[in-house]
């Protein structure tokens, strides 16, 4: 037996790929990312990132259909992308195997908003399943492919941050080779615009047969306490004050928190084993429904007439579960367990790394006086201190419309600010609709050739694929001209003087005009591995002025009589300090940087 200590994420892509799949797509988003990045290191999986959840998903179609198992991967506000094409679907079924995994993040921990996707899978009426450790989530992945070939539907795949990246010993398996389902042309099963009426019918019937199937589903099953597994035909009789219904992370809370309650385990969570549930909560005074999110499970229960549960009332939506707010909320008293109290650090904002190009951009805007509709990616932090030069900012491509929106209700200077992967992912449309419609505003593509708050994945921007080969180049500029944009720039994010007379010129531009910033991301491999000469502040020269300061870069720092002073081994080099400098005292010598103190 092979054990390895893996991620719950990292399970997912070996279970994955245990199960036989072919074809996986998706896009990437925290806390999903890992999935696919793992698949691609896999012969066997034809593994890409797509440049946008909808199209992953359209893909990922018509591979099933064409008789292939396959994996579409994002995070929550993916789904939303998705969502026409994921509520479609159930209505012809699959042919293979077609499982759409959706992590959520309570928290917020990387994304916008908070979203319990669960209630997508009841809107589209399909099956879902959920995980609770790292063994589980690989498990349980050969499990929804079975259940989506043994109905021929869809079958959601719900995580969630803590379950993507947890840690824990997995059991290994191998990989089953399955065999290609032949694809038979079927247009009264497969073209669903045409045949929808007869269709819905057919969902309806596949819902039945999937709630019969949810009673006997071996996945969800009862523990007495200390986690004895228990027949469902061998409840106790007799009136207990607790009993627990949950599912996901939440279980592993309620194991630590009340190791000796009765807890029915939910791993198929829609749709529900209600009659099984109903006789549970008939053996208790009192039932908690944990989980979370909104009340998924416990709205459903109570519509099927149960009325002795506690739920969100006590537990509250927002933010994650843990099991010091359970402790809490159950007994009013503080869960001992300070080896999982986060270390204390003084708060700060975060901030640009040291030569990001972001910093160039927002900058020039600034000294522009524009107002900035920002997009989703590391430049969204230039909301924050002490730039604050995102004014207005809600998902993947809508800064493009909002600043033609802005332009439209009168505001002056208005522009879009957003980022190579995201343009790609959502921002296309927008830009053909301003100018189609006579629009006045800049949009400015940052092609930092990277997807790079997930981790500096690929895009179709970059010309290298998820598994690494060389494909065609996206160009942003020949993309601008062929819709019709008459006024193009391409500027170095590290000329400063050049970045700021394209902004200006652009935005005086009586149309829609795009200037696109390159400058690759200082994260990148090719970025760190080159030989970089670090620039230094000579102290005779300098008088004070601050305005390197003003950068706010990490390298820059205040040292001694107020005079700046340059880490040398945080310097990447980019040049934008000694640019500012109104008496050149910052200069590129040829010495090695000193190392790092102790800390």
């Amino acid at each position: 037996m092979a054990l390895k200590l893996m991620s719950g994420n990292e399970a997912i892509a070996r279970g994955a790929w245990e199960a036989g799949v072919v074809f996986a797509a998706g896009y990437p988003g925290t806390p999903s990312t890992e999935v696919l990045e793992h698949l691609a290191q896999c012969d066997e999986v034809r593994a890409q990132w797509s440049v946008n959840e909808k199209v992953a998903f359209d893909e990922g179609v018509g591979a099933a259909l064409g008789g292939l198992r396959t994996m579409v991967t994002m995070k929550h506000m993916g789904l939303n992308v998705a969502s026409d094409a994921f509520m479609a679907l159930p209505y012809s079924g699959v042919n293979a195997g077609f499982v759409v995994l959706v992590a959520d993040d309570p928290n917020m921990h990387s994304s916008v908003h908070e979203e319990d996707t669960r209630f997508f899978a009841r809107m589209a009426k399909m099956p879902m399943v959920e995980p609770s450790d790292p063994q589980e989530a690989k498990d349980l992945v050969g499990v929804a492919f079975e259940l989506s070939e043994r109905f021929r539907t869809p079958v959601m795949y719900h995580s969630t941050t803590r379950i993507a990246h947890t840690k824990g010993l997995v059991e290994l398996g191998e990989r089953r080779e399955m065999p290609q389902i032949p694809y038979e042309i079927n247009a009264p099963q497969f073209s669903t615009g045409i045949y929808r009426h007869r269709l819905r019918l057919e969902v309806e019937a596949r819902l039945e047969q999937l709630r019969k199937y949810a009673e006997e589903f071996p996945l969800n099953r009862i523990e007495e306490g200390k986690g004895s597994p228990q027949p469902f035909d061998k409840l106790r009789t007799q009136s207990l004050p607790i009993g627990v219904i949950t599912s996901g992370i939440s279980y592993q809370y309620v194991r630590e928190v009340l190791p000796e309650a009765t807890i029915f385990k939910l791993t198929m969570i829609y749709p529900l084993p209600l009659r099984k549930l109903k006789a549970f909560c008939r053996e208790f005074e009192k039932v908690y429904v944990i989980e979370e999110g909104e009340g998924f499970l416990e709205e459903q229960i109570a519509a099927a007439g149960v009325t002795n549960l506690v739920g969100k009332a006590l537990f509250g939506t927002i933010g994650e579960y843990n099991p010091q707010r359970l402790e809490t909320a159950i007994k009013g008293t503080q869960f001992p367990t300070d080896f999982g109290q986060e270390i204390a650090i003084p708060p700060r904002y975060p901030m640009f790394c040291t030569g990001c190009l972001h910093r160039t951009v927002y900058h020039a805007l600034r000294d522009l006086n524009a107002m900035v509709a920002g997009d989703i990616g590391c430049y969204t932090m230039g909301a924050l201190p002490p730039f604050g030069m995102v004014h207005v900012n809600y998902c993947m491509g809508s800064s493009v419309g909002n600043a033609y929106g802005f332009q439209q209700a009168g505001v002056e200077r208005a522009v879009a600010v957003i980022g190579d992967s995201t343009f790609i992912h959502a921002g296309i449309p927008g830009l053909i609709d301003a100018v189609y419609n006579g629009g006045k505003n800049t949009i400015v593509i940052l092609d930092n050739s990277t997807t790079g708050m997930t981790g500096q994945q690929v895009h179709a921007g970059t010309g290298v694929t998820l598994k690494g080969e060389p494909t065609v180049k996206f160009d942003f500029a020949t993309l601008a001209r062929a819709v019709g944009v008459r006024h193009v720039a391409e500027v170095d994010a590290w000329q400063m003087l050049e970045v700021k007379r394209a902004f200006k010129e652009a935005m005086q531009y009586d149309g829609v005009a795009v200037v696109v910033v390159h400058g690759p991301c200082q994260q990148l491999p090719e970025m760190k591995e080159r030989e970089i000469v670090p620039y230094l502040v000579d102290r005779e020269a300098c008088y004070g002025c601050d305005l390197c300061l003003a950068l706010y870069c990490p390298a820059i720092l205040k040292g001694e009589e107020g005079k700046p002073r340059i880490l040398e081994w945080e310097c990447v080099a980019c040049g934008i300090c000694a640019q500012i400098c109104p008496v050149e005292a910052i200069y590129q010598q040829e010495i090695a940087p000193a190392e790092c103190p102790e800390a």
